[in-house]
């Protein structure tokens, strides 16, 4: 079916189900009565499936398309170890609680049809019933193995599906007792009746820490392996620019051009060329043009769109692409020739850009740079790396000149800024951590930074601007009552925030960020603070971006490991040629919704999955440090008990059922667990001696008890 055939059936299925007089109909009904051949009845199906996906319409139990009713909704069941679940529908404020008993049996990431049940009021948030599974979300899922006699369960590695999946001794591939597997899913059970699987894959034993990353991987879904079709098409791409490939570009190779990375990073898709006159800082941006390579369709731009973004972990990168591409062609490697798509912009001393220019380009790295090297010469002033690089100091302290204005600008708008460290995992050659440690952004990281957000920032102005299908990058405005309950917290240390028309600025947030810069409970409140964010995300509306404080945002500086970049540059390339006609435009403006659905999904599951890789290696390092003595922070209090943690980052859990000295209780109003007897509370800030008491992969959690509860 073509695209404007598509557009016509959903504009009149629109009008048909809106019609007083409609009577609900099953499918072969509808096809008749839109005059749609057999043999496009699938078609037919799968757009009322996305019909149904958007809320549009609706299903009958008998299997009829139906008026959607107004308290029902469709939307993504987020399942919980202990069998409740919330759905989450896009567009509506608060998750919808749904009870063990109306769950339906969906799991973790089905697409659900859900009745309002008692709407939100009081403090209480909404809750509802599933009435239908519309789509379920795994058809394999990852766990570890418990063997029985005649049988045996896989119990899910995520916690949120909280049914373990039985397994008949005959559909065991011969797994036992802690195997981790991938279960294939053959009956996915009811309420009162557990899934049942076939093993199809034994990934290595639960102990195993080299079959523990790919145990991850494959819960996710992240594929490793390119497709034969990729592999077959990258062999047709050349391993350099060609005279042909450079015809018709701006020829940039005689401008001073470094790259700035990471160690080891070999997939370098951004440029840096800066100079000044007039006091006007002449910034160039240049990022690799890998939309020449990867053509819509092809099967690579598939298998990208797919991926959605390249995977960073511990042990390993899963690249969006091939690498024969990602650290080859498209890799801006010193001393080579190499396509680029460039934002050249004229930024004043205020850090306003008064005037910019994308082109295509040819552009030659004279070096490739670290960011510890370049720190060492715009910190530290090393007199051995200065000399070194003695001839491109001068760029990179003009650099920093430039990177320090625009990031004042960013300060006086109010853009926030979470600067708490990240986890540097350091592990042996059997995968197994040894060292973890904080690892913090320099100056040279920041700088590459400011340059990314105003070229980011440049790019998606011009196009709001030209009224052109687009994909933005879009933080919204955090909800009311989160801010509410952060407020009510960090009250308890002496901080406030102003709220103004009912909503929080950012500048507040960034005021507020100050205020605990150096303080014992910076990064808690930090961490509190970013929890309280919505996510951002990718649309196709260009709504702005509450963390930056900007009007208009996009991702275009890293083709290689994020798809919506790729997409934006065939855009801003078919714009440049003048080929964005009205055909090609109601094109975008068909795909581009979609994109930005699958892209933000893809984005979310990488994150889930670096997550739980480092939780991973953090829990094996502590495992292996069991009675240690640590001084931490409490990072979090609950009904369980509270988070402490540590200076390498490692976060574990102090169970009330652990502190043996008291009875010990969480107090919700005033943010602090108590003992009744001995009055000793806790506080969240709070400095605190802990042992560690146990480290369980299975959940993924580090056991804490307080030193003084402990006998020595």
């Amino acid at each position: 079916m073509d695209e404007m055939t598509y557009q016509i059936r959903e504009q009149m299925l629109g009008e048909l189900f809106s019609d007083k007089g409609y009577r609900p109909m099953k499918l072969k009904e509808l096809g008749i009565f839109l005059n749609v051949p057999r043999d496009e009845r699938e078609d037919l199906k799968l757009m009322l499936d996305q019909m149904i996906s958007k809320g549009m319409i609706a299903m009958t139990s008998d299997g009829r398309y139906t008026k959607p009713d107004p308290d029902i909704y469709t939307g993504t069941f987020m399942g919980s170890a202990r069998g409740f679940g919330f759905v989450r529908i896009e567009g509506m404020d608060g998750d919808v609680f749904i009870s063990e008993g109306d769950t339906l049996g969906a799991l973790h990431g089905d697409t659900v049809a859900v009745r309002i049940t008692r709407k939100a009021s009081g403090g209480r948030r909404q809750e509802g019933q599933v009435l239908r599974i519309v789509s379920r979300a795994n058809d394999q899922i990852v766990g570890t193995y418990d063997k029985s006699k005649k049988f045996g369960f896989v119990i899910p590695d995520n916690s949120k599906i909280s049914k373990d999946i039985f397994v008949r001794s005959e559909n065991s591939m011969g797994a036992v007792t802690g195997h981790k597997v991938v279960v294939q899913i053959l009956d996915y059970g009811n309420p009162n009746k557990n899934p049942e699987g076939r093993i199809t894959e034994i990934l290595g034993h639960v102990d195993d820490p080299q079959s523990d990353v790919l145990t991850i991987l494959r819960a996710y879904n992240i594929p490793v392996d390119f497709p034969e079709d990729v592999a077959k098409q990258i062999k047709t791409i050349p391993d350099h620019v060609t005279v042909q490939d450079m015809e018709g570009r701006k020829d940039l190779r005689d401008l001073p051009t470094v790259t700035i990375d990471g160690e080891d990073a070999k997939d370098l898709d951004d440029a840096i060329t800066i100079s000044k006159e007039d006091g006007i800082y002449h910034l160039g941006v240049h990022i690799a043009d890998v939309s020449h390579y990867v053509r819509e369709n092809s099967p690579l731009d598939r298998e990208a769109l797919n991926r959605g973004t390249s995977v960073y972990l511990v042990d390993r990168v899963v690249p969006m692409l091939p690498r024969a591409l990602s650290n080859g062609i498209c890799s801006l490697n010193q001393g080579c020739d190499r396509l680029a798509l460039s934002c050249l912009m004229d930024i004043d001393q205020k850090g306003q850009v008064i005037g910019h220019e994308i082109a295509e380009t040819v552009i030659r790295v004279d070096r490739r740079m670290t960011y510890t090297a370049v720190n060492k010469i715009i910190t530290h002033h090393d007199k051995a790396v200065m000399e070194e690089y003695e001839d491109l100091v001068p760029m990179f302290e003009l650099m920093k000149e430039a990177a320090d204005v625009l990031r004042e600008k960013r300060r006086q708008r109010g853009g926030i800024d979470f600067d708490f460290p990240e986890a540097k995992i350091i592990l042996d050659d059997n995968g197994f951590p040894v060292d973890i440690h904080p690892y913090e952004r320099n100056s040279a990281t920041k700088i590459i930074e400011d340059f990314m957000l105003v070229a980011n920032e440049t790019i998606a102005e011009d196009f709001f601007w030209q009224e052109l299908p687009f994909l933005y990058r879009t933080h919204e405005t955090p909800d009311l009552d989160r801010i509410r309950n952060l407020m009510a917290i960090i009250s308890g240390f002496g901080y406030y925030m102003k709220l103004g028309r009912g909503e929080v600025h950012p500048k507040e947030v960034q005021k507020l960020l100050g205020k605990i810069q150096d303080t014992p409970e910076e990064a808690m409140i930090s961490r509190l603070t970013l929890r309280s964010m919505k996510r951002a995300r990718y649309t196709t509306e260009n709504t702005g971006h509450f963390g930056l404080a900007v009007k208009y945002y996009c991702h275009f500086t890293s083709p290689i490991r994020r798809y919506p970049d790729l997409q934006i540059h065939r855009i801003i390339k078919e714009n440049l040629h003048g080929a964005l006609n009205v055909k090609r435009q109601e094109h975008y403006y068909s795909i581009l919704p979609e994109v930005a659905d699958s892209t933000s999904m893809t984005e979310r599951r990488a994150d889930d999955a670096q997550r739980d890789v480092e939780k991973l290696k953090k829990v094996e390092y502590m495992s292996q440090r069991i009675g240690q003595i640590y001084t931490g922070v409490i990072s979090g209090l609950g009904n369980l008990g509270m988070y402490v943690e540590l200076p390498n980052t490692c976060e574990g859990l102090i169970r009330l059922q652990d502190m043996e000295d008291d009875y010990y209780f969480y107090d919700e109003e005033k943010y602090m667990i108590s003992g009744e007897t001995l009055g000793i509370t806790y506080r969240l800030g709070q400095k605190i001696r802990i042992r560690v008491l146990g480290a369980d992969k299975l959940t993924r959690t580090i056991y804490f008890v307080p030193e003084d509860e402990q006998e020595s």
